[in-house]
């Protein structure tokens, strides 16, 4: 430790020579250069399949407008014979014949555009590089480049043992996962010994500045920039090992071993990482400084002064049950049982006792079949523990887009829109980017929040992958400036695969897909694994409070005041829903967020642009007061009633 303890006193200087300086100046300016072309290049592609598929889309709108001139000529000549020679209906009848053959132009032409774009597509797809090594490689590309770009960096995932795991993760990415495979990437809950561990991390992590000191342009090197990492992981860690252990602390300080207390750091951030998975809500700003400095700790240079890993694999239900020789239990037929979500609403109080005393008799029966001597009743109630956390987190980030899938359905009719309350938008007109009658806007809206939905069912797995792109061991990232502030920019192999087989399993159990396929990820939209989950984690906080302020208007209506400020505003309590509703569905889904479509639009990330775009409005909507008068607070999580 002799390298790293004079670079902590400061006796190694935080820069080379003149020359080395120079050429590490000249480095960063040829990687800066390369990212830059990267970014040209997939901006081209993205504009190329973007264009191919609004292409695609014009072809098939003037296809039906090409059959709904076919059927008003039809309707014109029946017309035409039954008044003779009527000069008038004669004269119509030929316009619409005219009209006819333009549409048939025109939908010539449209096929011919859509079908050489999509053979632009192919062909930038095929001569395309096969994996994006730079710092800020991306995973923004489109079709056959990106599919080329996720494998070739599949490679160079590797947190050591957890590198086969994250591969099979990516590839084999399910919704109806069994327990077995669900257990794999369910964190287990934390014990009252760890749990002061991480109040100690929370509050160490809540105090320093790493990004603050790390994340800046001012470094004339690279080795001046290692160097203030370095001091400041060590700082942390040192604080962490004095506050545990106060005589410890000092040995560490004086002697600077790190290595000694290897173990120590590595619980200690595991800890953290195992407790932000299992509640996205907490540790809102602590995470993010947490796993920047872990990822920094994975670089080659701070390793080898370091001389140990701050990084170990997340301890999980299936880890512990594969440790001590209890995998049988996750196949047993009591699991769902035991583990069940209980749902009080609708329900009489003596069913849900009789649901909860269920409950804890298939736990005791369970842990009496599989304890032995290795495997205790303890680990057994910590696994079933941990997989009903995951179903209560499945109740509270996916139910509420089941809750929004159901109010389309039961308040929108797919093909014929209400009077009043047609999805339908126009470019241009109320902020929206898109142009969309009511079935393609309400097809849209359904595979969006289909979509929200498969990743919220998927998302243990998916933070599981990104945590494996984001502390792979020497990963790289190019800290660039995205137009949001400086960011980490970092490709996302095992993320950008698992994400478009989440997309590709909800194209095919939709059918016709509305919009851009196109996933931002690595790019300046989304720069990295830890933005694209914390972006999703986003989905509930939006749903929810529109699911609730909707469900409340009944109750609100009780109060005859408030009745008569529905009935006023909104002619009833259903029109007060539909009004609600309808304005979510259009300007929530309509391509803004964003000043250029490549940011915004239809692509996968750009709706959930949207979406935040209507909530950044919503004071300004005609519904408000009743939001208010819900109890709404603000789109920041949880339920406001509370």
């Amino acid at each position: 430790m002799s390298g790293l303890s004079a670079l902590l006193d400061g006796e190694v200087p935080e820069s080379g020579t003149e020359a080395s300086d120079a050429f590490e100046r000249a480095e960063a300016g040829r990687a800066q250069a390369e990212s830059d072309a990267n970014e040209g290049r997939r901006r081209l592609e993205v504009a190329r399949q973007q264009f191919a598929e609004y292409a695609n889309a014009r072809a098939d709108e003037s296809v039906a407008f090409g059959e709904q001139i076919q059927k008003v000529l039809g309707i014109a000549s029946e017309a035409a014979g039954t008044h003779g020679d009527d000069a008038v209906m004669r004269a119509m009848v030929d316009g619409i014949v005219d009209l006819a053959e333009a549409a048939t132009g025109a939908k010539a032409e449209a096929q011919a555009m859509a079908a050489t774009a999509m053979e632009d597509v192919n062909k930038a797809g095929a001569g395309a590089p096969g994996g994006d090594g730079g710092d800020g490689g991306g995973d923004g590309g489109a079709g056959a480049a990106m599919e080329e770009e996720a494998n070739g960096d599949k490679g160079d995932i590797a947190m050591e043992d957890d590198a086969a795991a994250i591969a099979a993760a990516a590839a084999n990415l399910d919704p109806a996962m069994n327990f077995v495979e669900r257990a794999k990437y369910i964190p287990l809950r934390l014990d009252m010994e760890e749990r002061k561990l991480l109040r100690l991390l929370e509050a160490a992590m809540h105090v320093s500045e790493y990004t603050d000191k790390v994340d800046v342009l001012t470094y004339r090197s690279k080795t001046g920039r290692i160097t203030e990492q370095l001091k400041e992981i060590c700082a942390i860690m040192c604080g962490l090992v004095v506050a545990t252990d106060y005589r410890r602390g000092q040995r560490l300080i004086v002697d600077k071993d790190f290595a000694a207390n290897a173990a120590f750091f590595q619980a200690v951030f595991e800890i953290g990482r195992r407790h932000k998975v299992q509640n996205p809500e907490k540790m809102r700003s602590e995470y993010g400084k947490m796993v920047y400095l872990l990822q920094d700790s994975q670089m080659e240079e701070v390793q080898e002064l370091l001389e140990f890993k701050l990084v170990k694999p997340l301890k999980t239900a299936h880890n512990l049950l594969a440790d001590k020789s209890g995998l049988a239990m996750l196949a047993d037929g009591l699991m769902h049982q035991a583990t069940a979500e209980i749902m009080h609403e609708g329900k009489a109080r003596h069913e849900v006792q009789r649901e909860i005393k269920a409950k804890e008799k298939a736990r005791e029966h369970l842990s009496r079949r599989y304890a032995t001597a290795v495997l205790s009743s303890e680990d057994i109630l910590s696994v079933l523990y941990s997989i009903s956390d995951n179903n209560s987190y499945l109740r509270f980030n996916r139910d509420p887009v089941d809750k929004m899938i159901g109010y389309l359905k039961e308040y929108f009719e797919p093909k014929t829109p209400e009077k009043g309350f047609s999805l339908g938008i126009t470019m241009g007109m109320g902020g929206a980017r898109l142009s969309h009658n009511h079935e393609r806007q309400y097809t849209y809206v359904m595979q969006s929040m289909m979509l929200w939905r498969e990743v919220s069912n998927d998302m243990f797995k998916l933070w599981y992958l990104a945590e494996g792109d984001l502390l792979r061991e020497g990963g790289r990232y190019q800290l660039t400036n995205t137009g949001q502030g400086l960011n980490r920019v970092q490709s996302a192999p095992g993320t950008n695969k698992a994400i478009h087989q989440v997309l590709n399993r909800c194209q095919s159990k939709l059918g016709h897909w509305v919009g851009s396929s196109v996933v931002h990820l690595g790019d300046h939209n989304v720069p990295n694994a830890l933005m694209f989950i914390d972006k999703y984690t986003q989905v509930p906080r939006i749903l929810n409070p529109v699911a609730l302020v909707v469900s409340q208007v009944d109750e609100l209506c009780k109060d005859p005041g408030l009745l008569r400020y529905v009935e006023g505003a909104f002619g009833s309590a259903d029109g007060c829903r539909k009004a609600i509703l309808a304005d979510f569905f259009r300007h929530a889904f309509d391509g803004s967020g964003a000043d250029n479509f490549f940011d915004a639009g239809s692509c996968i990330d750009g709706r959930l642009t949207s979406a935040w775009n209507w909530c950044s409005k919503i004071e300004k909507k005609g519904y408000y007061p009743v939001f208010k008068l819900s109890g709404f607070t603000g789109f920041d999580g949880g339920d406001f009633r509370s």
